[in-house]
């Protein structure tokens, strides 16, 4: 009998992915290709992009397609960055077109996605505990994104309400300005985690801006500038990740409140974060809170198209039952 087999393509900003996944959702390729960002750069050109994307993606898409081609019975791509009117990310428009034209000469269906679908179907599909129930809240937590949504489960994948998001600086780009400003390379997020397990928990303090719904990094930001080259650079690094990871704890909190949900799947590149996580693990699963986090497996954090690929057959799997 013949495979079914579901490709998916994610082309966001800094990581060219392609993976495939089989009809019992078991992973089978996932290649990635990561831009390059030159020393002391705070990252590149959307052209620069577009262009890396261009290059990028027929590479790893020919041996993958050469051994399992016929097999591939769905293609799906992000293509734009979050489920709403107005997205859009030109990096993006690269992996639709590829896979458009690649579902066409295949003659089987195309399936447009988001990469914030993305995330939340690799974090659903690799977290050790996932979210139980029909909803839940879930935190995409990124360069490109600070988002906080509400999720409901439905056939071929689910649906997303927002509820809030960052106001100015999402919380990759305050790990990243601060990381390059100590001379960490870019993206500056592993780097800055490594340095900070030296630091020293309350030696440095930084601010949290939460609002409700609303958040803010760019006060934080600021003062962790202040700061470059006059403490110690652990300490800085540490208390840039407690700093996030108390306005996520204020959030939740909130959110919490506000919706009764317990259940909450962080993703995303900054989810990744060990640090992060034992942080928010120790403040939101107190018995005092009760709220249950499940996190993406730390691979499947950052950005890939496994998600993609199990979206393509969550969607085609909902359509043959129609």
């Amino acid at each position: 009998m013949r495979k079914k087999l579901y490709l998916g393509i994610d082309t966001s900003y800094y990581t060219c992915s392609l993976a495939l996944v089989d009809d019992a959702g078991r992973l089978l390729e996932d290649q990635r290709r990561p831009l390059a960002v030159a020393r002391g750069k705070r990252g590149v050109a959307p052209q620069e992009a577009v262009w890396a994307h261009l290059n990028a993606l027929p590479e790893l898409a020919e041996p993958l397609l050469r051994t399992h081609g016929p097999d591939v019975v769905a293609v799906a791509a992000s293509v734009k960055p979050r489920p709403v009117e107005g997205s859009y990310l030109p990096p993006f428009r690269v992996g639709e077109g590829f896979g458009r034209a690649l579902a066409a000469a295949l003659g089987v269906p195309f399936y447009p996605t988001t990469h914030q679908e993305m995330h939340i179907q690799a974090g659903l599909w690799s977290a050790d505990n996932p979210p139980e129930g029909g909803e839940f809240l879930a935190i995409h937590l990124s360069g490109g994104t600070t988002e906080l949504v509400r999720v409901t489960r439905r056939p071929g994948g689910f649906a997303e309400t927002l509820l809030g998001g960052t106001q100015d600086l999402h919380a990759g780009q305050f790990v990243d300005r601060v990381g390059v400003a100590l001379g960490l390379p870019f993206p500056a997020g592993p780097h800055l985690e490594k340095l900070a397990r030296a630091g020293t928990p309350g030696r440095v303090t930084l601010p949290s801006s939460v609002r409700g719904y609303n958040l803010s990094f760019s006060g934080p930001e600021s003062a962790a500038q202040r700061l470059v080259g006059q403490a110690e650079p652990a300490d800085l690094a540490l208390a840039v990740l407690y700093a996030v990871a108390k306005s996520l704890e204020k959030w939740l909190l909130h959110a919490i409140a506000e919706t009764g949900l317990r259940e909450i799947l962080i993703v995303g590149g900054v989810a990744a974060n060990q640090i992060l996580r034992e942080r928010l693990r120790t403040r939101l699963e107190h018995p005092a809170v009760g709220a249950r986090l499940a996190f993406a497996d730390p691979r499947h954090s950052t950005d890939n198209a496994v998600g993609t690929a199990l979206l393509a057959r969550a969607c085609h799997t909902a359509d043959a039952q129609d």
